[in-house]
C-alpha cells in the first residue's frame, strides 16, 4: 500500500487547527469536571471556558515550570546504558538479582520458546 505525503502548505494549517481543537477540547473537559465537582464538594462556583483556560495555563506553569519538558530522563538513560555496557556478565548478573529482589520478575531474562 503507497503512502501518500500531505503536502507542506495543508500541514501548516491543519496540525494547528487541529491543536487547537484538541486544545478546546481539554479546556471543556476540565471546566465540566470543575462544574461537576467543586461546586457539589467544596462549594466553590462554576467556571467559564477562559477561566478553565487560565486554570490549565496556570497548572502547566506550576507543574512543569517555563522550560517545559526536561530532558533528565533521557540522560539518566544514556548514563545507565554506558555504565551497563562497562560492567561484566557477573556485575550484569548481580544488578539484574538486586533488581528482582525490589521490582520482581520485570528484570528476569526473556524464556526461550522451543521452536518446532
Amino acid at each position: 500500500m503507497m503512502r501518500r505525503k500531505m503536502p507542506r502548505g495543508v500541514k501548516f494549517v491543519v496540525i494547528p487547527i487541529l491543536c487547537l481543537i484538541v486544545l478546546c477540547l481539554v479546556c471543556l473537559l476540565v471546566m465540566g469536571l470543575w462544574n461537576w465537582l467543586m461546586p457539589a464538594i467544596f462549594g466553590l462556583k462554576a467556571i467559564t471556558f477562559w477561566q478553565a483556560l487560565g486554570l490549565l495555563f496556570l497548572s502547566k506553569l506550576l507543574f512543569t515550570g517555563f522550560r517545559g519538558r526536561s530532558h533528565r530522563s533521557m540522560h539518566w538513560r544514556h548514563r545507565m546504558k554506558e555504565r551497563w555496557e562497562r560492567m561484566t556478565p557477573e556485575e550484569r548478573e548481580q544488578f539484574r538479582e538486586g533488581m528482582r529482589g525490589r521490582c520482581g520478575h520485570a528484570f528476569d531474562p526473556p524464556a526461550e520458546t522451543p521452536t518446532t
